[in-house]
């Protein structure tokens, strides 16, 4: 493991070996998550995709430096717009693929709405706060203060009491209740695929609806049934195949259009483009 220090504070990281010339996989975690939380999931991602893979633990989580709390409601538009590219700056990983699950999924568009990006995958994403979500978090909270949660955590983060309460008051806080990263999202012009499970019981598929509805770009979606909140721990070979495939997939019509537009370009009457627009 290696740390990297930030204008925030250091940062936890590793680096997963793979193809150097191909788009890095970068992982962004869910809000009490970090890099040991993803257990062997990056590694068996990076082999079958031959890309490397950064994961890494936000400020606040695993052995990462302290976060600012308490967390405002802008905390994720924060970590897409001023952390994560600061990251990816200083270990030179331009133009990603974006891995996130849960508050990660949202960075993850939140960014590939304002930066270069070959693909994002968004795993149980959030795209706005559902009542569905903050029953979950209530009944997270009695978990964590009966012991079992607050158990859980500490074998994986220094501070658990600050995981817990920085990310549950921030989505329990009234202030919270508006938000709604949908109007974001118009400037993620790169594919995005989209994952949920069914028996989640921190969001439904609406999320991936609204998120159809807000991303202008190519939208792929899957749904597994009796899957909960963590598609990539409970359905990993499903995950890992869909990424695959929605990879390869997406190159290849990448450098299908490509060479199309290149070859047709210059035979061709210019003419104005019309584009199209949770």
């Amino acid at each position: 493991m290696s740390t990297i220090e930030l204008s925030r504070g250091p940062v936890e990281y590793t680096v997963l070996g793979g193809d150097p010339g191909a788009a890095p996989l970068v992982l962004l975690h869910e809000g009490l998550g970090c890099i040991a939380m993803w257990r062997r999931f990056p590694a068996r991602l990076a082999a079958a995709t031959g890309r490397r893979a950064l994961v890494f633990s936000r400020h606040g989580y695993g052995s990462s430096g302290p976060a600012r709390l308490p967390r405002s409601p802008r905390y994720m538009h924060e970590e897409a717009h001023e952390v994560l590219p600061e990251l990816l700056d200083r270990l030179g990983m331009g133009r990603p693929v974006l891995v996130g699950h849960s508050d990660g999924a949202s960075i993850a568009l939140l960014h590939a709405a304002a930066h270069p990006v070959e693909a994002a995958v968004a795993m149980a994403p959030h795209l706005f706060v559902e009542d569905r979500t903050l029953r979950g978090i209530e009944a997270a909270r009695a978990a964590f203060t009966s012991g079992p949660l607050a158990r859980e955590l500490a074998f994986y983060h220094q501070d658990p009491g600050a995981v817990f309460h920085g990310w549950s008051q921030a989505w329990l806080s009234p202030e919270f209740r508006g938000w709604d990263i949908g109007p974001d999202l118009a400037g993620v012009t790169a594919p995005v695929l989209l994952v949920q499970g069914d028996r989640d019981r921190y969001g439904t598929m609406a999320h991936l609806d609204a998120a159809q509805r807000a991303l202008p770009g190519p939208v792929r979606r899957l749904e597994l049934a009796g899957c909960g909140h963590t598609p990539h721990l409970e359905r990993t070979d499903d995950v890992i195949e869909a990424v695959h495939t929605f990879l390869t997939d997406s190159l290849t019509e990448s450098l299908s259009g490509s060479l199309t537009e290149s070859l047709s370009g210059p035979l061709a009457d210019p003419a104005p483009r019309q584009e199209t627009h949770p």
